[in-house]
C-alpha cells in the first residue's frame, strides 16, 4: 500500500510483509499473492508482533488536513488494488485472443481449401456436362471413358475395386434403416443377469505376458489373439486347445482379425510394431503359414480393419497413413497420408456400408476418410487425449470414440456432431468398443468391463473379474454372450447362467 502497515502480516510462501486489512480483502476477491500470483489462503498468514506496540494516534477529523490526507492515502490504496487487478484481467484477455484469432485463421484457410477444392470438383463436372451433351451417343460413351479413367487414377483405386466397393455399398445399405432388433435379441434384464461363464486361461507366455488383441471366427468356434510375446494364436473352443500358434512377429502384435468369411478354417491377418502386416492362410505344419509379409509402414503398425467386402482391408500406423489391401495378392493399392497430422494413427475402423472410414490419431483428433477419393471427409476433435478405441454402430448412424481423457464420445454421422458423451472414473483405461449387432449395447473394455446402454449411457453391467487390462470386448450374434481378452492372458465369456 506504500505505508508503514498498523497491523502487518507476513506470506509463509513469498515472505512478502503486508497490511492484514488490505490482503485479507484481496484473497478473499481473488484468492491469490498479488506480487506473486501464487494460490494463498489467510492461513498461509503470520502476524508479526511488535514490542512495545505503536501508540497510534486519535483519529483526526475529516475537517482537518491530516485527516484529508489520511482519506486520499486509502482511496489510492484502493486504485492501486484495482489497477493490478485489471492489468492481470487484461494479460488474460489478450491471451484469450491470441488464441481465438489462431483458430480463426486455422479455420479459414481450411475453409478455403475446401472451396478451392469444390470449385474445382464444380467445373470439371460441368466440363464433362458439356462434352456429353454435345457429342453423340457413341462420341460421349468414347469421351466419357477416359474421364472416368482420370477419376480412377486421381483416386488412386482401380476400376474394379471401385465397381466393388459400389456393388458392397449398395448391398448392405438397402433396408439397413428398417432393421429392427428380433424378438430373441437378448434384452436389457437379460445382460444385467450377466455373469462369467467360462474363461480360456494361460493365453501366451508369461514372459512379456499379456493379449494385445483379439477376434472371433464368423462361427464363433475359433478366437485369434495377439499378445506381448510376439505371438499370434488361434484357439479352437470345441477341441479347447490351441490349434495354431504363430511366430515371425519381432515386437509385440498390435492388432489381429479374422477375414470374416463363412468357412471353418478363415483367412487371419496381424499387424505389429515391428511395422509389418502378416497375412495368415490355413495349412501347413503349424496349420496356418505366412500367406504375405507386408512392410506396411515407417512407423509402429497399429490397427487393422478388413473391408465388409471381405476382399481388401486397411492396417493404420504411426506414421500418419493408412494403406489399402487386396487380401489375395498382399499387395498395397493405395497409401493415403494424413497432411494435417504427425502423430500417427492409433484406431481404424469401416463403417458398416465400407465407404468411408473412421480413423483415431495420437493428437486426440478423429479422421473420417472417403474411401474411394482418399479425403477426410469430416474431423472431430473435442477428445484431449490419444484416441485408444473406435466403434460404428451396425445402423450405420453413430460413431463411438474413446481416449486417454476417459470419456466415450457418440457421434451422429448425418449430422457431424457430438450427441452423447459419457463421463467414466478418474484415470480409467478404455482400450477397446464394441456394438451388439443391432447398437442397443456398447461393450467397454479397459480397466474392467462395463455395458451401457447404447441410446442414453445408463449403465447396464459392470464386470472386474480381470486382474489386468482388458484389451478387447467383441458381442456374439444377438447379444447372446460377450467376450473379454485382456493382459492377464485370459479370455473369458459372460452370458446368462
Amino acid at each position: 500500500s506504500g505505508e508503514a502497515p498498523e497491523q502487518p502480516v507476513v506470506s509463509v510462501k513469498s515472505g512478502n510483509l503486508f497490511e492484514k486489512r488490505l490482503i485479507e480483502k484481496y484473497i478473499a476477491d481473488n484468492g491469490k499473492d498479488p506480487v506473486t500470483g501464487e494460490e494463498l489462503t489467510v492461513e498461509d498468514l503470520v502476524e508479526v508482533k511488535a514490542h512495545p506496540e505503536i501508540v497510534r494516534p486519535r483519529p483526526p477529523k475529516l475537517s482537518s488536513v491530516p485527516s484529508l490526507l489520511s482519506a486520499l492515502q486509502n482511496e489510492w490504496d484502493s486504485v492501486m488494488l484495482e489497477a493490478f487487478t485489471l492489468k492481470q484481467q487484461y494479460q488474460q484477455v489478450r491471451q484469450e485472443l491470441s488464441h481465438a484469432l489462431y483458430q480463426n485463421d486455422a479455420a479459414t484457410r481450411v475453409i478455403a481449401r475446401l472451396k478451392k477444392e469444390r470449385d474445382s470438383a464444380r467445373e470439371a463436372l460441368s466440363n464433362v456436362q458439356e462434352h456429353l451433351g454435345a457429342a453423340a451417343p457413341a462420341q460421349a460413351q468414347q469421351e466419357a471413358q477416359p474421364q472416368e479413367s482420370m477419376e480412377v487414377d486421381s483416386s488412386g483405386l482401380p476400376e474394379e475395386v471401385i465397381a466393388k466397393l459400389d456393388e458392397t455399398n449398395k448391398a448392405l445399405s438397402e433396408g439397413r434403416r428398417k432393421r429392427k432388433p428380433p424378438t430373441e435379441h437378448t434384452s436389457i434384464d437379460e445382460v444385467k443377469n450377466f455373469t462369467q461363464i467360462s474363461t480360456i486361461p494361460s493365453m501366451h507366455t508369461s514372459r512379456s505376458p499379456g493379449i494385445t488383441s483379439v477376434d472371433v471366427g464368423y462361427s464363433g468356434q475359433f478366437i485369434i489373439t495377439g499378445g506381448n510375446d510376439k505371438h499370434v494364436q488361434i484357439y479352437d473352443r470345441t477341441e479347447e486347445k490351441i490349434f495354431a500358434n504363430l511366430t515371425g512377429h519381432t515386437k509385440k502384435v498390435t492388432a489381429v482379425k479374422f477375414r470374416g468369411q463363412e468357412v471353418e478354417h478363415d483367412i487371419a491377418i496381424s499387424a505389429s510394431a515391428d511395422k509389418h502386416v502378416r497375412i495368415w492362410v490355413p495349412g501347413g505344419s503349424k496349420g496356418y503359414h505366412v500367406g504375405h509379409n507386408i512392410t506396411a509402414h515407417n512407423g509402429e503398425a497399429t490397427d487393422l480393419a478388413v473391408h465388409p467386402s471381405k476382399d481388401y482391408f486397411v492396417s493404420s500406423g504411426m506414421d500418419s497413413k493408412w494403406s489399402f489391401y487386396d487380401f489375395e495378392s498382399g499387395k498395397s493399392i493405395v497409401d493415403a497420408v494424413d497432411p494435417e497430422t504427425e502423430a500417427g494413427y492409433t484406431a481404424i475402423e469401416f463403417h458398416p456400408d465400407g465407404m468411408i472410414l473412421g480413423a483415431g490419431t495420437a493428437d486426440s483428433t478423429v479422421r473420417i476418410w472417403d474411401v474411394k477419393a482418399q479425403r477426410v471427409a469430416a474431423t472431430f476433435g473435442e477428445h484431449t487425449g490419444k484416441i485408444n478405441a473406435l466403434a460404428f454402430s451396425e445402423n450405420g448412424y453413430i460413431l463411438a470414440t474413446a481416449s486417454e481423457d476417459n470419456l466415450v464420445k457418440l457421434w451422429d454421422l448425418r449430422k457431424l456432431s457430438n450427441t452423447k458423451t459419457f463421463t467414466l472414473d478418474e484415470g480409467y483405461k478404455i482400450n477397446s468398443l464394441s456394438f451388439d449387432n443391432y447398437a442397443q449395447y456398447l461393450a467397454i473394455g479397459g480397466t474392467d468391463i462395463r455395458i451401457l446402454k447404447a441410446k442414453d449411457g445408463s449403465p447396464i453391467a459392470n464386470f472386474s473379474d480381470n486382474t489386468a487390462e482388458v484389451t478387447g470386448v467383441k458381442w456374439a450374434p444377438l447379444a447372446k454372450s460377450l467376450l473379454a481378452a485382456g493382459l492377464d492372458r485370459t479370455v473369458r465369456y459372460y452370458s446368462t447362467p
